[in-house]
This record gives C-alpha cells, sequence and structure tokens, in this order.
C-alpha cells in the first residue's frame, strides 16, 4: 500500500517554496501564495505560450505544457496566464490535428520535441491535446461554459484524438514515445473513443513491470486527470506497483537525477489521492493512501489484434520534468531526456 503521509513529509522535507505549494494544493485545496504564482508564471511570452529557454523569444510547445502541468498542481489553469496558454496551444495546431514545434527550434530542440520529426510530433500532439481536454473538463465543472466533451476546445481536442487514433497501429502501439501513450490514452477516453484508448491501455500495462517509479506516477496521475477511477484495472496495477517502489523516505526515485524526486513524488501523491465529489472541499489525504482492491479484469484484447512485440522498446520519460529550479528561472531543454521520454516505444 502506497504510504502517502511519508511522501508528503519527503516533500515537505525536500520540495522548494512551488512544490511545497503544489503539495498544498493537492492536498486540500489550498490556494497558493501569489508570490508562488508569480515564479510558476514567469517568462511567459506575450503570444501566450512559453520558450524552452530562458530568455528566447519562441513559444515551445512541449515547455508550455510543462508550465501547464505546474500550474494544475497549483490550482491555477483558470488563471488569465494558463488561459492565454491554452489559447495559444489550440491556435497552434495543424491542419491535420496534431501540433510541431516552430522551425526555428530545430537547432536546440531535443529529440521529443524535435520539429519535423513524426514521434516527436505525436508525443506533442498527446500533450497539447490532453492539457486541452483537462481544461475543458475544468470549464464543464465550473459552470455551463460549452456542454461539449472538452469545453471552450472541443472542436480542437476533437481533431487532436482523431490525428492520435489515425497513428495508432492494430496491436495498440504507437510509433513514438511511451508517455505518448498514456497521454493518448487519457484523451481518447475523454473523447468517448474507449476501444482505441484500452488497447494503448493493454500496452501500457504489459510495459509497467519495467517502467521507472517517475514513469509509473506520471501514467497514473494522467490517467487520474482525466476522470479513470482507483479502481480501474490498470489505476489498481499502477498503484500496486507504485507501492513496490517507494523508498523508505517516502519518495519515488527520477531516472533523471534526484533532483527529480519531488517531482516524481507530487505525480505519485496526485495519482493515489482520494477522490472527490464537484463542489465539495478536497478531502484531507490520509495515513496509508487508499486501499487497492484486487486486480480487475484488464479489457480483452481485441480477437484480431496479435500479441504486442516490445522488442527494444525502452522506457520513456517526461518533457514535464522541471530542471532543478533556480530564483525566477523557467524549465530549460535538458540535454539528455528527462524520465518518460529517454527512448521511444517502438
Amino acid at each position: 500500500m502506497v504510504d502517502l503521509n511519508a511522501a508528503i513529509g519527503f516533500v515537505v522535507a525536500h520540495g522548494d517554496a512551488v512544490e511545497r505549494a503544489r503539495l498544498s494544493w493537492l492536498r486540500n485545496g489550498t490556494p497558493p501564495p501569489p508570490e508562488v504564482l508569480d515564479t510558476a508564471e514567469i517568462g511567459q511570452s506575450p503570444d501566450g505560450g512559453w520558450p524552452a529557454t530562458w530568455g528566447g523569444e519562441i513559444a515551445s510547445v512541449d515547455a508550455t505544457c510543462f508550465r501547464l502541468a505546474e500550474l494544475d498542481d497549483l490550482g491555477a489553469l483558470a488563471r488569465p496566464a494558463a488561459r492565454r496558454a491554452l489559447d495559444w496551444l489550440a491556435s497552434r495546431q495543424q491542419a491535420d490535428g496534431g501540433w510541431d514545434e516552430d522551425a526555428s527550434l530545430a537547432g536546440s530542440a531535443p529529440e521529443w520535441a524535435r520539429p519535423g520529426d513524426p514521434e516527436a510530433k505525436l508525443f506533442l500532439t498527446s500533450n497539447a491535446g490532453f492539457w486541452l481536454t483537462v481544461a475543458g473538463l475544468d470549464a464543464r465543472a465550473s459552470g455551463p461554459l460549452d456542454h461539449r466533451v472538452g469545453g471552450a476546445y472541443a472542436g480542437v481536442v476533437q481533431a487532436a484524438a482523431h490525428s492520435i487514433a489515425a497513428r495508432l497501429r492494430p496491436d495498440g502501439s504507437w510509433p513514438s514515445f511511451l508517455a505518448a501513450g498514456w497521454l493518448s490514452a487519457a484523451v481518447l477516453h475523454r473523447q468517448d473513443m474507449f476501444q482505441e484508448s484500452a488497447r494503448i491501455q493493454v500496452v501500457l500495462a504489459e510495459r509497467m513491470p519495467k517502467m521507472s517509479p517517475g514513469d509509473v506516477a506520471w501514467l497514473a496521475a494522467t490517467l487520474r486527470r482525466v476522470g479513470i477511477d482507483l479502481q480501474d484495472w490498470i489505476m489498481v496495477r499502477a498503484l500496486r506497483r507504485l507501492a513496490e517502489t517507494q523508498r523508505s523516505d517516502g519518495g519515488w526515485e527520477s531516472e533523471d537525477g534526484h533532483q527529480f524526486d519531488v517531482h516524481s513524488t507530487l505525480s505519485a501523491i496526485r495519482a493515489c489521492r482520494p477522490a472527490t465529489v464537484p463542489g465539495q472541499k478536497r478531502p484531507a489525504l490520509q495515513a496509508g493512501g487508499p486501499p487497492v482492491r484486487p486486480e480487475a479484469r484488464p479489457p480483452a484484447r481485441p480477437a484480431a489484434v496479435p500479441p504486442v512485440h516490445q522488442t527494444g522498446v525502452p522506457p520513456v520519460r517526461p518533457a514535464a520534468v522541471p530542471p532543478a529550479r533556480q530564483t525566477a528561472v523557467p524549465p530549460v531543454w535538458q540535454e539528455t531526456a528527462p524520465p518518460g521520454l529517454a527512448e521511444t516505444a517502438g
């Protein structure tokens, strides 16, 4: 069983001001101090996106998605900075429903964000589609702004989902980084494309025993964010894997170095925290975390789908892993791939 109290203690002991504020929001919905929000939002371009490097002028899809992930953990997706970023993402969608980085970033972009690369494009499409999905869900929860799936970004997300589905292979795998899998599964799930989402989840479940703790935490947090229940078969499996890999100090290890362990631990906390009822205050996290019931049966693989071959398919690492935070400095692209995006999914 995941020990949430130990995980909370790890973040309190090792997190910076923004990370501790993220913890407070995830625990009980405590709004962060204004100066924390200012730090999280610093460096935004006039067009609404965030550059990938400090002082850069060209906004990046990858960097903007990372900032939205951080703001989401601060309960700040409804703030003007986040809304401008979401509008910018929507405006960057291409005619085929996907996303790509600006061509001028080709010389500095890492492989998971390289302009013109099909694998990078699928990852960016799943990432941007996920955050526009999340924003639409939040808009619907706060009022009758738009009854369609995806809320204000319904058409954008629907086009993204069809772009993703068109890239899936018959066995449910995808030609991109592994992290594109759980982001895609979340987007497709919210578009009621349940068969396509389930096929991806089967592939992810087969890979899960060899995934890093940070990958499993990101996977589980992503699926929880779009409403997949803690008792769903893949969530049960993910929580069991997190319980197996939690360290004695309460944290989870990141493949990109111990300076990223707090990030992985916050993702695990988001994945494991108790469910909330819309309109009610977030329940305080309890010691030991939610119980994990015996694993439910996974969805049956379609009869025409052969077994998945994962030869040479290593784990992936997220674009959303921040570098060690420096005062008022936004995330910077890393020379080496962060957890979740180290290699492709075949």
